[in-house]
């Protein structure tokens, strides 16, 4: 028939016009701002800093490696490490960024210093309230404006953020069964050298373990010194015989001559 097409084609629309106001899911439309809908955890918008616990600057996680400036495509991100090392979250002292700017204005939210980043210390934010009268210092986010913490990073990637914090943990732990290990192998080292050095001190050679050596005695017993019979000397007395005595011993005196 002539026309079905539209007919049909007409229907659709009409249907999905009424659908759109009874349908919750199909509700798009909201009155902003005073209703927002939830973000979903994928979303991303421009990066952040995380830092662990509360101090922003003692518990950032950046290191100003600056391989984020250098993959960064726009180049809208400016680093400048510090002069001086803090420690990180496995107590390795590292370096910091002194400055740490992100020009918004040209960030393209590509993610790639989020890929890029080793220390798991840049991530991408869901906030897209960033509307401003002026376009070019309220549009450059310092270190202070982009740290946020760890537990802001759960809330808004709650499943990214379990995954990181796990391999974080398994890191330091291994880190810290490492420094436990050289600890204890310095300290078996130190402390032979400390034996060797006292066995070199009494002119005594060091046995492999630590302790000096027996010392052995060079002087020989004189016969009838109490080192020299068996009972000084602790060996078990000897059971032969003694050698019997002539009771008619020849006389060594000349024979008269007759």
């Amino acid at each position: 028939m002539l026309g079905e097409g539209i007919l049909k084609g007409m229907a659709v629309t009409a249907k999905n016009f009424v659908g759109s106001y009874v349908s919750k899911d199909r509700l798009t439309t909201v009155q902003y701002p005073e209703e927002r809908l939830p973000q979903k955890e994928a979303a991303r918008n421009f990066p952040f800093l995380v830092f662990d616990g509360k101090d922003e600057h003692a518990g950032l996680r950046c290191v100003a490696c600056q391989i984020c400036e250098k993959e960064c495509p726009p180049q809208c991100i400016y680093i400048i490490k510090s002069k001086d090392k803090k420690p990180d979250y496995v107590g390795k002292p590292q370096f910091y960024p002194a400055i740490f700017d992100i020009d918004v204005s040209v960030c393209m939210s590509c993610q790639i210093c989020v890929e890029v980043c080793p220390f798991e210390a840049i991530k991408m934010d869901t906030d897209y309230e960033l509307s401003t009268t002026d376009r070019f210092d309220q549009l450059l986010l310092h270190k202070t404006e982009l740290a946020k913490s760890n537990e802001y990073y759960r809330q808004i990637h709650p499943s990214e953020a379990t995954e990181v914090d796990e391999r974080l943990a398994a890191e330091k732990l291994k880190a810290e069964a490492k420094a436990k290990a050289d600890a204890e192998t310095k300290a078996k080292a130190a402390a032979e050298a400390r034996a060797k050095a006292a066995a070199a001190a009494a002119g005594t050679p060091a046995t492999p373990g630590g302790a000096p050596a027996p010392a052995t005695s060079t002087a020989t017993a004189r016969p009838g010194s109490p080192a020299a019979t068996p009972q000084a000397s602790g060996a078990a007395p000897s059971k032969t015989a003694p050698a019997p005595t002539p009771t008619n011993p020849p006389s060594s005196a000349p024979v008269p001559a007759k």
